[in-house]
């Protein structure tokens, strides 16, 4: 931990000061859209906007967590990643679940989650990131062709489909991804002139360490063991496609079957099955643009052995058999 940097990061902001002068709650106004009603009626969520906390052009900003006061029920119009840089903060997700950051914890929040922050002290650092949709194109792209791990990824970070609206990641013991974490926060503070590039770039190795460490993940929380073993098993699905079975991934999980199936459903909206058949199909499409492969070897390669049946779902897929599929990148 740079002691510079987290000295910057300690000092008592404007907004604190009014705080510690008495100001017993947020001001909304710092965070709503002009001419949006001044407060949010009593029991209701606010939407915190980007164009309140990023200047005008800008995909990335931070600033640390408002101290010292109990930060009511809010939503974003952008992803949220909180980065605990020091001490502990804790966080009510959907009025219901209680999330406690310690040090080095990640935590990513879509545009569907509801967010409530408990009063933290002066040594409290959570570092919070407003980031745009746009802000993770380059990041994403980076963890290589589709795959459902990055699919999954992409879905919770938008919050399209699915029921996951953030993902808690205890990432304290992975060197790596501290290291970025603190390159990137550095660059932020110190408003560092043409650095998007290498802000979005140290994104997607933050997310490609997440997906790489992801069965060392550490998680206490029913709902982060939950997307740890789903996780898990995408990541097991990404590398095992050809030969993979349901009962040996819950056999290294060690969990049974109706369980990781049930997880899998929850969170993904499909079976093991339909997850590694899809997989199956992602990586020939993949073979199918990128190697001279003839379709005969491909099918041996993902581990299909009906002809047939494998043209038939490539088509309802991509739309065209796989030899026009091919031509496409001629």
């Amino acid at each position: 931990m740079n002691q510079e940097l987290l000295e910057k990061l300690k000092r008592i902001t404007k907004e604190e000061k009014n705080i510690l002068n008495g100001q017993k709650e947020v001001d909304q106004n710092l965070y709503i859209s002009p001419g949006t009603f001044e407060e949010a009626p009593m029991g209701e969520n606010f939407v915190v906007d980007s164009t309140r906390l990023l200047e005008k052009g800008r995909l990335i900003e931070i600033r640390p967590n408002t101290r010292y006061v109990h930060f009511p029920p809010h939503s974003h119009n952008y992803v949220e990643m909180v980065y605990m840089y020091s001490g502990s903060t804790t966080h009510i997700i959907n009025h219901q679940k209680q999330l406690v950051l310690e040090e080095g914890d990640l935590l990513f929040l879509n545009q569907n989650a509801v967010q409530e922050i408990l009063p933290a002290g002066t040594n409290d650092i959570a570092v919070n990131f407003i980031m745009l949709p746009d802000f993770f194109k380059q990041a994403i792209s980076m963890m290589g062709s589709d795959n459902i791990l990055r699919s999954f990824l992409i879905s919770t970070l938008t919050g399209a489909d699915g029921v996951t609206s953030y993902l808690h990641f205890k990432a304290k013991d992975i060197l790596p991804v501290q290291n970025l974490m603190e390159n990137m926060i550095w660059n932020l503070a110190e408003h560092k002139k043409e650095t998007n590039q290498i802000n979005q770039t140290t994104m997607g190795l933050v997310l490609m360490n997440l997906s790489s460490f992801a069965l060392d993940v550490q998680v206490s929380e029913e709902d982060s063991y939950e997307q740890k073993l789903v996780l898990s098993a995408l990541q097991y699905i990404d590398k095992n496609y050809k030969e993979g079975s349901l009962s040996k991934l819950c056999e290294s999980l060690n969990e049974p079957t109706y369980f990781i199936s049930r997880l899998l459903k929850k969170y993904t909206g499909g079976n093991f099955k339909e997850l590694l058949q899809k997989r199956k199909l992602e990586q020939a499409s993949y073979l199918l643009l990128n190697t001279t492969l003839s379709t005969a070897k491909i099918l041996e390669a993902i581990g299909y052995d009906n002809s047939s049946y494998f043209h038939r779902k490539f088509k309802e897929v991509y739309g065209l058999s796989p030899k026009q599929y091919r031509k496409i990148s001629e």
